[in-house]
């Protein structure tokens, strides 16, 4: 079992990212203990589809840079994560269905360039 994934984001771009996670994908914010708190960073609860939750935590980095392959993959409603993602600008880019067939999928950035992939569950 999966507990939780770590990435990264930039100084200062906290209220950017709760806006996505929370706002767009409706993933509740977790309260961070309080040492680990005062380094700024958020972290969302990433509700289970047929499992159990799990956590994404976004830590900041000095110098973040976004990876350009490396991301996490959910599984969700991806017809409705797809939806809500375009409709709050973000781009949805439909993977080929030749790469995993019977799995439907696709990628967008978070606000500040994190790759994250959706898949049908």
């Amino acid at each position: 079992m999966l507990h939780h994934v770590q990435i990264a984001a930039p100084v200062g771009s906290e209220d950017r990212l709760r806006a996505f996670y929370s706002g767009v994908l409706g993933w509740s914010e977790l309260p961070k203990p309080p040492l680990l708190a005062a380094r700024g960073g958020c972290w969302f609860r990433v509700p289970g589809r047929g499992g159990p939750d799990a956590e994404l935590h976004v830590g900041i980095e000095q110098g973040f840079q976004p990876a350009r392959k490396a991301h996490p993959a959910f599984v969700v409603d991806v017809d409705a994560v797809a939806a809500a993602v375009e409709r709050a600008g973000h781009e949805v880019r439909w993977a080929d269905p030749a790469e995993i067939p019977g799995r439907r999928r696709f990628h967008t950035n978070d606000p500040v360039g994190n790759r994250l992939e959706f898949l049908a569950g």
